[in-house]
């Protein structure tokens, strides 16, 4: 959860913001890596970003640059875009951060989501920033596709 410096009025110049949230990111990651069991055990990953009423959607798309590259970052070379999901909402929102395969976002037995969110966030002047990273597919995945074992990984996608 961090204030929203934008909250209650339009502001035209927010990307500095995407400055100092870069070191959440990382900080956010590292636990996040950590708690997982290592880098070598992430499967999945996704971000999100709701942000409180007095906020406007935009402001939840400063996260996609902190939080997805310091998930990469650790990671060390993935080649899939980190799926991202940001809304505005009240007190007690969800969001339902979409997941997918680290280096070939078309492996369906990865698609997934984990629904975020705290009973008494947002406030108004927050944003609750989150990260997601997975250790595998779906329980009892059997819906075809792509394989993890066959991905190629030269575009992130297959």
């Amino acid at each position: 959860m961090v204030k929203n410096p934008f909250a209650g009025r339009y502001e035209p110049d927010i990307q500095w913001f995407m400055d100092d949230l870069r070191p959440l990111g990382l900080e956010m990651a590292k636990r996040l890596v950590a708690a997982i069991g290592g880098a070598e055990l992430v499967e999945g990953y996704g971000k999100g970003a709701l942000v409180g009423a007095a906020g406007e959607l935009e402001h939840g798309a400063l996260w996609h640059a902190p939080g997805g590259y310091a998930m990469r970052e650790l990671i060390g070379g993935s080649k899939a875009i980190v799926p991202s999901a940001k809304k505005v909402g009240g007190i007690g929102a969800r969001l339902d951060v979409p997941v997918t395969h680290i280096n070939a976002s078309y492996v369906r037995s990865h698609f997934d989501s984990m629904e975020v969110g705290m009973n008494d966030a947002p406030r108004a002047d927050e944003i609750l920033l989150a990260l997601v990273m997975t250790t595998g597919a779906r329980v009892h995945s059997r819906s075809g596709g792509l394989e993890a074992k066959d991905i190629i990984g030269k575009d992130g996608l297959k």
